[in-house]
Order: structure tokens, then C-alpha cells, then sequence
């Protein structure tokens, strides 16, 4: 007698699921869209980061060192423009540095951020820096 029924109930079980389901209301609602934050943000960064870079390039001792390496403020802009957003944050990590001023070690550690911030721009530019 239950396999009489085994198939009636089973059909009667997959018709009713189907119904509940088939004929539930969908549900839908606006999503927050996480490309367009996260570009704003990105965008954010990067004009901090150049914020960073400019207001140490206005530092005399950078300006004096760049200029001792030939260098002229319209080149530096233009490697500025063409660095990718990942040697643009490292630049702006090394600038911070030497905005940060201090004591005695400070400054010694300021100045030699100071010559590893003119070596990169100038290995970005492609110059060799030749000490006899």
C-alpha cells in the first residue's frame, strides 16, 4: 500500500513546492555600488599623495639638490604625471619624511630621505649618478 502512494505524494510534494516558490513575489532593492567608492577614494589618495610630493619638492634642499642634478621643474612635472599610482604613493611615503622635520636625527634622517627622494626621481629619469 505505500508504494500506491509513494508516487502520488511525491508529485503532490513537488507541486507544491514549485507553487510556493513559482509564485512568491521577488524581492529587489537599490545596491551601493562599491566600484564608485572605491574610486572616490582611490582619487582621494592620489591627490593627497601629490599634495605630499609637491610640498616637498617646495623644500629648499630638494629644490637645491634637484637643480645641482641638472634637473628643471618642468622635467620633474612631467615624471611626476607619468609615475604609476603605486611609485606615486612611495614617493609621497618618502616625502612625508621629510616634511616631518625633528632634532639632530631627525634632520639627518630628513636629509637622507631627502637624497633618496632625489635618486628615485632621477632613476626615473633615467640619469646615472656617477661619485668619484
Amino acid at each position: 500500500m505505500i508504494t500506491k502512494f509513494r508516487k502520488p505524494l511525491l508529485a503532490l510534494l513537488i507541486a507544491s513546492f514549485m507553487a510556493f516558490f513559482v509564485t512568491s513575489p521577488a524581492t529587489a532593492a537599490m545596491v551601493q555600488s562599491l566600484t564608485s567608492s572605491h574610486e572616490a577614494h582611490h582619487a582621494d589618495v592620489k591627490s593627497t599623495d601629490l599634495d605630499t610630493i609637491q610640498r616637498a619638492l617646495e623644500n629648499k634642499l630638494v629644490q637645491e639638490k634637484l637643480r645641482a642634478y641638472g634637473l628643471t621643474q618642468d622635467e620633474i612635472n612631467s615624471k611626476l604625471e607619468s609615475m604609476t599610482d603605486q611609485q606615486t604613493h612611495l614617493l609621497a611615503q618618502a616625502s612625508e619624511k621629510v616634511l616631518a622635520g625633528g632634532g639632530g636625527i631627525g634632520t639627518l634622517i630628513g636629509v637622507l630621505v631627502i637624497i633618496l627622494l632625489v635618486i628615485v626621481i632621477l632613476k626615473l629619469l633615467n640619469k646615472e649618478i656617477i661619485i668619484k
